[in-house]
């Protein structure tokens, strides 16, 4: 999720990663070796969308498997993590062997050193991989202790306003007017959505879970931005790869304490859906994500991501069985007026060479 958008006489959104390979992306690429900006939002988009669908299937997992939050994010990010090598390790064997840059020690061919050095690139993975895992596991944790709608809107809600606190001390960026009325807005859509559920909906053990989930977020987000500004980001599928691994590791003792297998009963059922979890929010989704944040700032990323509860949502009455309420149609009529909002000066920043200037390599 985000930092802020430029105003005038701030620089531009600076150099996305160096060079570095899309070759599971068909997407047109910007001049910085990342897709176009409207694509880099799409990506974003599909991948905000499919996490909404991850609260839903994991509290129904959650709900019937005898699995707690801990075990079942274990279990995403295990299999999110084989998946994803999977796909990476034929693509980058074919580039080194037959790509143009055989020989020069980089598999897409540009002859440059694909990681910096040993300890920055620990730095890096560790970040991101303890940033992902604290993202999700608070996440799930947060659904189960105070419910889905709450847990959703707390964790997306709140990640737009750390990331700009975050972004504007660590990347020196400020909100200029639309952003600032933009995270304002889903502030308020937030409020609502939060306050108006009536006595009980809320407990405070999981709205401080997704605060944390969204802090977790908001770190990732932001040191993905300072290392594509730095020229210095990987792969985005090499970052997810190595954030499952992190994940995987650290999570396996908590998770074999929780309760590491489903029960027997409806297991057809719980390995459907946790197969769904591992493929669509998480190998896709996480994927998507991270190529979308080379060419989209930070700040938008997180309004962008608020459709995440208005997902939550349409499942819940779509194939739940839930009734909105007045507050809840309102909170999410006006999260999509940020996110709409958000997009449009995304938009004109990018095509305004007087304010944003064009996306280059350095």
């Amino acid at each position: 999720m985000s930092s802020s958008l430029p105003s005038s006489g701030l620089p531009s959104s600076g150099p996305s990663s160096g060079g570095f390979p899309h070759a599971s992306s068909s997407a047109p690429l910007s001049a910085s070796g990342g897709p176009s900006v409207g694509r880099g939002l799409c990506y974003v988009a599909f991948a905000a969308v499919s996490w909404g669908t991850a609260g839903a299937t994991a509290d129904l997992v959650v709900g019937s498997s005898g699995l707690g939050p801990v075990a079942l994010t274990f279990w995403r990010t295990a299999g999110g993590f084989v998946l994803l090598l999977a796909v990476q390790a034929p693509r980058l064997l074919r580039a080194r062997r037959t790509g143009p840059g055989a020989g020069t020690g980089r598999a897409d061919g540009t002859g440059a050193v694909p990681h910096g050095p040993g300890r920055r690139r620990v730095l890096r993975i560790l970040v991101t991989g303890l940033g992902l895992t604290v993202f999700q596991v608070c996440y799930f944790g947060a659904v189960v202790a105070t419910g889905l709608a709450v847990g959703t809107v707390v964790t997306l809600g709140a990640a737009p306003v750390l990331v700009a606190l975050g972004a504007r001390v660590s990347l020196g960026e400020r909100l200029g007017l639309g952003g600032g009325l933009s995270v304002c807005g889903a502030c308020a859509g937030l409020a609502v959505l939060t306050l108006g559920g009536g006595p009980g909906a809320v407990r405070p053990t999981g709205v401080a879970l997704a605060l944390l989930s969204a802090a977790g977020y908001a770190v990732v987000t932001v040191y993905e931005r300072y290392l594509g500004r730095a020229g210095r980001a990987a792969d985005p599928f090499t970052t997810a790869v190595t954030s499952f691994a992190v994940g995987t590791v650290c999570l396996l003792p908590f998770a074999v304490a929780e309760g590491l297998w489903p029960s027997a009963h409806g297991l057809a059922r719980t390995l459907g859906l946790m197969a769904y979890l591992v493929t669509v929010p998480t190998a896709l989704g996480y994927g998507l994500f991270f190529t979308g944040l080379l060419v989209v700032r930070p700040t938008t990323v997180a309004v962008i991501t608020l459709v995440e509860p208005v997902t939550a949502a349409v499942i819940a009455v779509a194939l739940l069985g839930e009734r909105l309420t007045a507050a809840t149609v309102v909170g999410t009529a006006v999260l999509l007026c940020a996110v709409a909002a958000l997009a449009v000066a995304e938009a004109r920043v990018q095509t305004a060479p007087a304010t944003a200037g064009p996306l280059t390599e350095r």
